[in-house]
This record gives structure tokens, C-alpha cells and sequence, in this order.
């Protein structure tokens, strides 16, 4: 059953890319004679440098109108999604690259589409050659030679003809795509190169944490242990001389015992939260809460599982900029929302009342940005002096 359905999906869309083709095939003579009635009687204006700008806008604007009228049928019949920068919201002239390139591709898309007609006119007037060919099979009129050769003859024209629609189909999309959007070949360069500065951004984010981590352990956790080997070796060496002054000392090293595991914590939390893999990303920015020092007030409006990869990439978001806000901005209260519309991108937003001034292109958000951007996501960043500040990260869950 789902071997037919997916054979009726097909038919369906084969005709409808055949119907595509027939329209196209229908609206080249527009073209043509919109360029022939509307470019000769403005040839000579065009010809004039003081009226050549007028006269090309003049001639540009129902061009605009015809090449509009081939992306709605490169979308509706063959579903070709064009970025929205050539869009409605865009300008006529900036929607299809000025008036000079839609006039080429209305010219280069006329041509075309004259020939492609005339090779469908061409298979049609072949197909009825070829009925009227089996009709004198059908009354002994035809001979077996004869049959014979008009067979390989009606083959190979038929052949060349196919072939010949393929080419031109072909030749239409790829002046949609050069038209109306960035060719294949420019999306694969620009991908390649977002890839690269992604990959560049997250080996460089990776390298600071480490060396935070490390130097986090140094300053902190190691400082701390050697001041309490010291303590209990002090209290060793004192137990058989001053038994209070040795209990003194160890009670100072069961103190000191404790606030090096409460760092440990810390540390451990700063480096992947153990609450995300148990309890979710709901529960481990309640702990963020419960550590910050400001009064921090988180919205969670996400329903359903996330991605863990894009749950870590949150958690540190919110982390980062909250522990950034609570070192650096004066802020008195920071609110954070996390929200996610049903199969769109999750959104964390961090705002905070400080004296703004955060420098997009400094370590930390330079950090989160190449997280945020390994996972295809967006971060940005609002701090004009005086406040506030706001950053948002956009984190695509597909």
C-alpha cells in the first residue's frame, strides 16, 4: 500500500512539473513581445545617456512583472523556494538584481521557452505521424520495410527531442536559481565557509574552558588542598603536645574540607551540569537560580523533550550570561525565558537591568556564539550603554 501511494506521489508530481513546463512554454511569447513591442519604440531612448535611466526603469518595471509571474511558477509547479531576500519584502529593482539582469533573464528566458514550445510542437506533430503510421499498419497499407525505417527514424527524433526538453527544463532552473536566488555552487561556498568559521569558533571556545577549568583548579581547589594538608599536618605534629589546640585545627580543617567540596561543586556544575542528564534543562537553570547572586527570575515555556546538544547549548547560554551579568554590569535583577513555538527553534533570552556596554566580540560571548553557531543557531547581543543588556540565542531543534 505504501508502495502505490508513493508511485501515485511521484505521478503527481511528475505531472505537475510536466504542467510546469507547458506554462513555461505559454508565457515565453509574453516575454518576447513585451521585449519587441516595449524595446523598440524606447530603443532610441536607450540609446541616449541623459534618457537611458529613465527608459530602462521603464522597461525594467513590466519586466519586474513577468519575471514575477516565472517564480510563481517555478513555485507553484515545481516547488521551488527562493530565499526571502528576493522577496515581496524586498524591492522590485533589488528583488530580481536591477533592471539590466531582469531584462537578461527575461531575454535568456523568452528564448528558451519559444524552443522548448517548438519541441513540444515537434513530439506532437511526431505523434501523430506515428498514429497515422499504425493506421496503415492496421488497413495493409504500410510495408514491413517501410514500418521498419520509419520506426528508427521516429526513434531517434523522438530520442533527440526528449533529450532536447530535458536540456531546456534543466536551462530553466538553473536561471530561477541564478535569477531569484543564490546558485548551488554560491549556498555549498557559503556553507563551507560558515562551517569553517564554526568549527574555528567552537576548538577556540573548547581551548578557553579548558584553560578556565584549569585555572580554576589551580587557584581555587588546589590552593585550597594544600592549606588543609597543611592544617592537618599541623595538628598531627600538635595532638601530643596541645590536644585543644590539634582539635582547634581540625575542626578549621573539617570546615575548610567542606568549602573545598562545595568549589568542586561549582567547578563541576561550570563543566556539564549532571542535573541535564537527570532531571532536564528545566531543573539544571533552577540551579543556576539558586547559585546566582542577583535575584533571577526564569520563564520556561517549552513543552515536549529537547535535543541534548541543544539543551547543553542552553544551559551554558544562560549560565555564561547570567554569571556575565552578575560580575560585570551592576545589575540589580536578571530575568531569562526560554520558550519554544511548536516546531520552530528554541529561544533563550537573558536580560538584565546593568550599566550595558558588553562587548560582543570579547571572550565569553565570543565563546557562546561559536556554540551557539556549531549547532546552526543565532546569538545576539543588545547592550547599549546605560543598558540593558539583552542576548538572545536562537537554537534550532530539527
Amino acid at each position: 500500500m505504501n508502495g502505490g501511494a508513493g508511485n501515485g506521489a511521484e505521478a503527481r508530481s511528475a505531472a505537475r512539473r510536466a504542467a510546469g513546463v507547458l506554462a513555461g512554454c505559454l508565457t515565453a511569447p509574453l516575454g518576447s513581445a513585451y521585449l519587441l513591442l516595449s524595446g523598440v519604440p524606447l530603443g532610441p531612448f536607450l540609446l541616449w545617456p541623459r534618457t537611458r535611466p529613465h527608459a530602462l526603469g521603464l522597461l525594467g518595471s513590466g519586466a519586474r512583472r513577468l519575471a514575477g509571474v516565472e517564480r510563481r511558477r517555478r513555485t507553484v509547479f515545481f516547488g521551488d523556494r527562493f530565499p526571502e531576500a528576493y522577496g515581496r519584502e524586498a524591492s522590485e529593482s533589488e528583488a530580481y538584481g536591477g533592471d539590466g539582469a531582469v531584462l537578461r533573464y527575461l531575454a535568456v528566458r523568452s528564448w528558451a521557452g519559444l524552443v522548448c514550445g517548438t519541441v513540444l510542437g515537434l513530439v506532437g506533430f511526431g505523434a501523430v505521424l506515428a498514429g497515422l503510421l499504425v493506421a496503415g499498419v492496421a488497413r495493409g497499407t504500410t510495408g514491413v520495410a517501410e514500418l521498419l525505417g520509419q520506426l528508427v527514424l521516429g526513434g531517434v527524433l523522438l530520442f533527440l527531442g526528449l533529450q532536447g526538453l530535458a536540456a531546456l527544463t534543466a536551462l530553466d532552473a538553473r536561471l530561477a536559481r541564478e535569477h531569484f536566488g543564490p546558485s548551488e555552487r554560491e549556498l555549498l561556498r557559503r556553507r563551507i565557509d560558515e562551517l569553517s568559521v564554526s568549527r574555528a569558533a567552537v576548538v577556540g571556545a573548547v581551548d578557553g574552558e579548558r584553560r578556565r577549568i584549569e585555572r580554576d583548579l589551580h587557584d581555587g581547589v588546589q590552593q585550597r588542598l594544600v592549606a588543609l594538608a597543611m592544617l592537618i599536618g599541623r595538628a598531627r605534629r600538635g595532638a601530643g603536645r596541645d590536644p585543644g589546640r590539634a582539635a582547634e585545627l581540625l575542626d578549621q580543617a573539617h570546615r575548610e574540607a567542606q568549602e573545598v567540596l562545595a568549589e568542586l561543586r561549582e567547578v563541576a556544575w561550570r563543566v556539564y551540569p549532571s542535573a541535564l542528564d537527570s532531571l532536564g534543562l528545566e531543573e539544571a537553570l533552577g540551579g543556576v537560580a539558586q547559585r546566582c547572586a542577583l535575584p533571577l527570575r526564569i520563564a520556561y515555556e517549552v513543552e515536549g523533550p529537547l535535543p541534548r546538544p541543544v539543551e547543553t547549548a542552553a544551559y551554558f547560554v544562560v549560565s555564561e550570561a547570567v554569571t556575565n551579568a552578575a560580575k560585570h554590569s551592576a545589575a540589580s535583577a536578571v530575568s531569562v525565558r526560554v520558550a519554544r513555538a511548536p516546531g520552530g527553534p528554541l529561544t533563550v533570552r537573558i536580560e538584565d537591568d546593568g550599566r550595558g556596554g558588553a562587548d560582543p566580540a570579547g571572550s565569553g560571548l565570543t565563546g557562546l556564539r561559536g556554540r551557539v553557531g556549531a549547532l546552526d543557531g543565532v546569538l545576539r547581543v543588545d547592550s547599549p550603554l546605560g543598558g540593558p543588556t539583552t542576548i538572545v540565542a536562537e537554537l534550532p531543534c530539527a
